[in-house]
């Protein structure tokens, strides 16, 4: 029988929500370090019981768990996010250089391919690698030590790598964004790394056009066509069908081109979703109305998809890690808001139900489908 299990990362712990493939009746598990930050919760694919977690406080700083039975017991794992030599400093908004300082993790990536092997995505902006399932940590420095590096900010929530897209044709490249630096890509798995932001323009920058500095809320991309990268940018909704040579602007009839997530359909590679809000000040659905746009055409024309979903007095946010997508035939559709609610839809975004209302802030939504 086939399972279904969304897994929620909130602002006081983390949830596993899990029903058949009907999609319709879930089972609530949690809280799991209920009172801690669970910044990311995910996966492998590899190995379906292993399960990777972010934890982290203020008060007790950052641990990452390790789950091998689903969730149900969970094991700390080794924590040695030390920056690797001293590679300098990054700039403030101010024009002021600061040191690097570990912060928290934000994003944990599992290998598409070794049950051992997770990439963390961290802030200050950097990535790691650990090669015996989370026990040690190492950092691929070339990422940090990039030429520039120097000219990195950090965005409203931070200077943090949120996005790891890896590729399963070709396990030497990887791609990772950072908010405020861009999006960067990797052809020799992970020692080197370039900039692949032109085309995106950022109208706050005294530079539009610079190489590096750009706001990337996330980027997605269907594994069967890992060229074609999907962007939602502080303002901009992107497309690239070069591996981020080039980018193109796809916003189209969007109501508003801000947002935080984007999400590509399982099956269809030319199908993606978005949930714009009202402006970078203004952090909730415009006119009250909670919505999803869906793009069939891979951008450009966008149908609001609406049922299901409130359509009055609605003034939540999905932050960029709250939105995914299922397997199955039918691609399930799911995200998680700052008011607590994690909606689904079981029909490619068509219609829309709530699993759970009144949970903690949602930081993150991954879905695992196990058969």
């Amino acid at each position: 029988m086939t399972i279904v299990k969304v897994l929620v990362g909130t602002r006081k712990g983390a949830f596993i929500l899990t029903s058949d493939a009907s999609r319709k009746d879930w089972k609530v598990t949690g809280p799991i370090f209920g009172g801690w930050e669970v910044y990311h919760i995910k996966g492998s694919p590899v190995e379906p019981t292993r399960l990777f977690a972010s934890q982290s406080s203020g008060w007790f700083g950052q641990i990452i768990q390790r789950s091998d039975d689903s969730g149900e017991t969970w094991k700390a794992m080794g924590n040695d996010f030390s920056y690797e030599g001293t590679l300098g400093t990054h700039q403030t908004f101010d024009g002021t250089q600061h040191p690097w300082e570990f912060k928290r993790v934000w994003h944990l990536e599992p290998s598409l391919t070794d049950p051992e092997t997770v990439y963390a995505g961290v802030e200050d902006a950097a990535l790691f690698r650990s090669s015996d399932g989370g026990s040690s940590w190492t950092e691929l420095s070339g990422l940090r030590g990039h030429e520039t590096g120097p000219l990195w900010q950090p965005g409203a929530g931070g200077m943090c790598l949120h996005t790891i897209i890896l590729d399963r044709d070709n396990p030497n490249r990887i791609v990772i964004a950072i908010s405020a630096a861009g999006a960067f890509r990797s052809d020799d798995a992970g020692q080197t790394w370039k900039p692949i932001n032109h085309g995106l323009v950022s109208a706050m920058m005294p530079d539009p056009a610079a190489e590096v500095g750009h706001c990337v809320h996330r980027v997605a991309m269907h594994p069967a066509r890992p060229d074609t990268l999907f962007m939602q940018k502080h303002w901009d909704i992107m497309r690239s069908d070069d591996a981020g040579e080039s980018w193109r602007e796809v916003s189209g009839n969007l109501p508003s081109d801000f947002g935080f997530p984007i999400e590509v359909h399982a099956h269809e590679p030319e199908t993606i979703y978005v949930v714009p809000i009202k402006s970078d000040s203004e952090h909730f659905p415009p006119d009250g109305k909670l919505r999803v746009y869906r793009s069939r055409t891979g951008g450009n024309d966008w149908e609001a998809l609406t049922k299901g979903l409130p359509q009055s007095d609605c003034y939540v946010n999905v932050l960029r890690n709250a939105m995914a997508v299922d397997t199955l035939d039918s691609c399930g559709i799911y995200f998680g808001t700052t008011g607590g609610q994690v909606y689904a839809s079981p029909d490619s975004g068509d219609t829309w139900a709530p699993i759970v209302r009144d949970l903690p802030a949602v930081l993150s939504v991954e879905v695992q489908t196990l058969p």
